[in-house]
């Protein structure tokens, strides 16, 4: 059975841990945390600096939204490197599986979205997307930064 290796921080490890065990995969997976708050800041530089060397698996995911050369990261543990899904809950249908359908008709909730790539739109790209987020519901609608990456147009 192959082994998959999943990379993550520690708001989304309890969720990736429930996400992977309710789809039943085909696959042997482990989840690691490896020391930061939000997934999606995920670098393959912060992944060099932090997951050692050898890995006890067939391939390795990170976050859609981690940055950086996935084929170094590839070379340098020997096994591929594959960038998942940008939104945790669209996990099992990047592997194939049914997802859990969520009900939030007998929920009073606020819906946050976040932009997280805010940094590299423009102000009409950013606003497209606000407005995109806002269709579907996002009540509010954040503004995410990336790590030593400038904003001036903020």
């Amino acid at each position: 059975m192959d082994r998959y290796l999943f990379l993550t921080g520690h708001l989304a490890r309890p969720s990736l841990c429930r996400v992977l065990d309710s789809m039943q995969p085909p696959f042997a997976w482990e989840v690691r945390d490896i020391g930061l708050q939000v997934a999606a800041l995920m670098t393959a530089d912060l992944i060099e600096r932090r997951l050692p060397v050898p890995v006890a698996a067939d391939r390795i995911y990170v976050p859609g939204r981690c940055r950086g050369d996935l084929d170094a990261l590839s070379r340098r543990y020997g096994v591929p490197v594959i960038r998942g899904p940008d939104e945790l809950k669209d996990l099992p249908q990047f592997f194939d599986r049914a997802a859990k359908p969520v009900d939030l008709s007998r929920s009073d909730i606020t819906l946050f979205a976040e932009i997280v790539d805010a940094p590299m739109l423009d102000i009409d790209a950013l606003l497209e997307r606000a407005r995109r987020l806002r269709a579907d519901g996002a009540d509010v609608i954040d503004l995410g930064c990336l790590p030593a990456t400038p904003f001036p147009h903020l």
